[in-house]
């Protein structure tokens, strides 16, 4: 590992996509714990998992509305919720010093962000509906995946240990994500879509 590396890199081989292991409904976690598919821990990075597919497509859509800043963000968000799901598919015992995980780094990266758009945008007069064009929309649809990742890994710390980074990260994600949606809907002064109570009929 170099002086640069702070993580081990990934050390495994996909030759087969499908391996019959899993037919019964179980899985085996980073120490080699067998585990039911449908177990909470399983369920959590499963999900942040989601959250990563989600982004993807929302960083397509920023890229296609020019939002470079944006879209490199996405792509860093990307490599950390990889190494939030390492750390979810472990238990703590098996964690080492060298594993992927978020970092406070990762944090402060995302609050630097999270200030600087905030600088730039109108104040709020009313809540937001997800929609104002493409990317805002992908990025709403993140923003709640986060929100549900985040329940289920501390609905997960309430039984057994989890990271605290992880679910600081989690929180701190999903602000991103929503002062990113209100970034991408104002570009090219564009205008959200506001909450109007009296539209509902």
């Amino acid at each position: 590992m170099s002086d640069e590396q702070e993580f081990r890199d990934p050390s495994l081989a996909i030759n087969r996509v499908y391996t019959r292991t899993g037919d019964a409904g179980t899985t085996r976690l980073v120490g080699g714990q067998k585990v039911s598919k449908a177990a909470l821990r399983l369920e959590c990075y499963g999900t942040v998992d989601e959250l990563n597919s989600a982004l993807g497509a929302a960083r397509v859509s920023c890229l296609d509305l020019d939002l470079s800043l944006v879209s490199d963000l996405i792509l860093k968000t990307q490599h950390a919720l990889f190494n939030l799901g390492s750390i979810l598919a472990t238990l703590p015992q098996d964690v080492g010093p060298q594993m992927p995980r978020v970092k406070q780094a990762d944090i402060d990266l995302l609050e630097r962000d999270i200030d600087r758009h905030s600088d730039e945008l109108p104040p709020l007069r009313s809540f937001v509906l997800p929609g104002g064009n493409r990317a805002n929309a992908d990025l709403h649809v993140a923003r709640t995946i986060c929100r549900r990742a985040e329940r289920l890994c501390v609905q997960l710390h309430d039984e057994e240990p989890v990271d605290p980074l992880a679910l600081i990260y989690l929180n701190r994600l999903s602000d991103a994500l929503f002062v990113w949606s209100r970034a991408a809907a104002t570009v090219n002064g564009g205008d959200e879509v506001l909450w109007s109570p009296n539209s509902a009929h």
